[in-house]
């Protein structure tokens, strides 16, 4: 536990000092290095690549799911596309020292809010090498030294694209220490870092429910995290019937086993009769199985009866729950009970519905007439995210470059002391 200690502590010290470099490192100096991270990736491919050749073949002899290895699997193509987003998040705008616009105090202080950056991100994933490059490329982007620890199954071939990494670093003039890897893959490791809240500022789940859990239990630094994606889609009185079948449709089905997927379609009572038999025949097609309450089956009778705990489901499949509501007002109740934060949408034709629908649903990304499914950074504008945060504090939604900063406030005066008996 010695070593183990030591050699994490000494990973976030060097970090700790690499942060300050960053935190002035001119835009021009971090997008080289991006850049010359992204060339020492293409030039190191062959070992990248034989280090994840023995590690998809161990995850395969080890029983472990299709998927699974496909998220661990790298080959030329992937690992350009990896190099390439790194040259992407070097095109991005730079949001460190920017400022809004001077207020003047009444004592003639004049004040104005300035981004930079959070210092030390400590990011814990499972086993998609990617996010080893994208982490640590957004991080330096913004400002702020990396410290990376991903999944056991992937520490070869996550410890090669972080050698890479730091190559490029040095190639840049900036030090190597901005992206640490903790290439130990006891949990007693991560323990140990999230107790160093002196050195680091901010840690990152990126993963399963259980993960996230792990990380939020056992963390003395903030977290930014997502819980699950429970996402609903409301069809309004009156809406447009085909619209609101296309958007169910691509929402449930275009890509079921992602977080931003819709799990429960609510149905305003007055549009149930008309829009549910055809939503059914749709969602047959696609393969969708649904789960609807007493209304939904009397109007669909083939739909299987939804349990209490289907209301909480996260399927990330082709599984969807059905309810009909009387109101809006009940379709904001069952959201505010059941939804989770990530993204939630209405379809309508009713301007104060749509606009009492976005100011109450509760949610990072809130919706009208469109699917929940472009709630990512590349369809916000963002470039690059980090991940989709549902929590209240300090970042929500798609966690950008912006995300990856905080604010601090500048007071410029002439000479003005504090007159506390005023």
């Amino acid at each position: 536990m010695k070593t183990r200690k030591t050699g994490v502590d000494a990973l976030a010290r060097a970090a700790k000092e690499a942060s300050r470099a960053l935190a002035v490192a001119p835009t021009a100096v971090k997008n080289r290095a991006l850049r010359a991270m992204a060339r020492a990736l293409r030039r190191r491919a062959g070992r990248v690549l034989a280090a994840n050749r023995v590690e998809v073949a161990a995850a395969k002899a080890a029983g472990r799911s299709a998927a699974f290895v496909d998220r661990l699997s790298l080959d030329r193509g992937r690992l350009d596309g990896v190099a390439r987003a790194l040259e992407r998040v070097a095109a991005l705008p730079d949001p460190v020292g920017r400022t809004t616009p001077f207020s003047r105090r009444p004592n003639g202080l004049l004040l104005r809010r300035m981004r930079v950056p959070l210092g030390v991100v400590l990011i814990v994933y499972e086993s998609r090498p990617g996010v080893t490059a994208d982490a640590a490329g957004l991080c330096l982007k913004a400002g702020d030294a990396a410290l990376l620890r991903g999944g056991k199954e992937a520490v070869r071939t996550n410890a090669e694209i972080a050698a890479a990494l730091r190559a490029g670093l040095r190639a840049a003039g900036l030090p190597p220490g901005a992206v640490g890897f903790v290439a130990d893959p006891d949990r007693a490791a991560v323990r140990r870092l999230l107790e160093l809240d002196a050195l680091i500022d901010l840690v990152i789940p990126r993963g399963g429910p259980e993960l996230t859990r792990a990380v939020r239990r056992d963390s003395a630094i903030p977290v930014l995290s997502h819980d699950r994606g429970v996402c609903h889609v409301y069809v309004d009185a009156g809406a447009d019937l085909r619209m609101a079948e296309r958007i169910a449709l691509n929402a449930k089905a275009e890509r079921p086993g992602v977080c931003n997927a819709m799990e429960t379609l609510l149905v305003h009572r007055g549009a149930a009769r008309a829009f549910l038999p055809r939503l059914a025949r749709a969602m047959a097609a696609a393969g969708v199985e649904l789960r609807g309450d007493a209304r939904a089956r009397r109007i669909v009778p083939s739909m299987r009866p939804a349990a209490d705990a289907d209301w909480d489901a996260e399927y990330l499949d082709l599984i969807l729950s059905v309810k009909v509501v009387r109101s809006l007002g009940d379709a904001l109740d069952h959201i505010a009970r059941h939804g989770t934060g990530l993204a939630e949408a209405i379809v309508t034709r009713d301007r104060r519905r749509a606009a009492r629908f976005l100011r109450e649903a509760d949610a990072g990304a809130v919706y009208v007439n469109a699917s929940t499914r472009f709630t990512d950074g590349g369809e916000f504008g963002l470039g690059a995210e980090m991940g989709i945060s549902t929590q209240k504090i300090h970042a929500r939604g798609p966690v950008g470059l912006e995300g990856l900063t905080c604010e601090k406030f500048v007071v410029r005066g002439r000479g003005q002391v504090r007159d506390s008996r005023r």
